[in-house]
């Protein structure tokens, strides 16, 4: 029997003031599966303190951080 990849869900969250980046993301980890991948964008600059809190608060691995340009990019595993 094969496993699948674990999903990857893409979150374009530019735009959304503090706290909607967070509670958003929040929101997507609850939903989703153990081991998916959440790719979140959003240009709040609170989400850098924001975004690894939650991730430490949920148990939820920051896999990637990326700050270009003011457009925030982080990637997240959900834990299995």
């Amino acid at each position: 029997m094969k496993t699948r990849p674990p999903e990857t869900v893409e979150l374009d969250l530019r735009g959304l003031k503090c706290p909607l980046p967070a509670l958003r993301t929040r929101k997507a980890l609850k939903e989703a599966a153990a081991g998916t991948r959440l790719v979140v964008t959003c240009t709040d600059p609170m989400a850098v303190i924001d975004i690894p809190h939650l991730a430490h608060e949920t148990g939820a691995a920051l896999e990637e951080r990326t700050v270009t340009e003011g457009l925030l990019t982080f990637i997240l595993r959900k834990p299995s």
